[in-house]
């Protein structure tokens, strides 16, 4: 087996992904998991599956929609109170 690691800089495991011996890494997926984690840190939203640069994110529940409204002046959709879709941050 071989795993692979994402560590922050305060130390703490983000992600672990183990592959078989037999079985290539996806790269892709990595760095695809690196961009979700500094985004989701900036900004307090989260990804959707299979998401890719420049594309939608969730306001995460937490935000309360008066913190959303400062957060993101552009707006948001909301297809579920608690799932309020808005443009990716830059």
């Amino acid at each position: 087996m071989r795993t692979v690691f994402v560590i922050d800089p305060g130390k703490k495991i983000r992600l672990m992904i183990t592959y078989p011996q037999t079985t290539g890494r996806n790269f892709d997926e990595i760095l695809r998991v690196i961009d979700s984690l500094q985004l989701t840190d900036a900004h307090k939203v989260a990804t959707p599956v299979n998401w890719k640069q420049g594309e939608d994110v969730i306001i995460v529940p937490a935000v309360s929609d008066d913190e959303a409204r400062q957060r993101f002046p552009g707006g948001w959709r909301a297809l579920k109170p608690y799932l309020r879709l808005t443009p990716q941050p830059k």
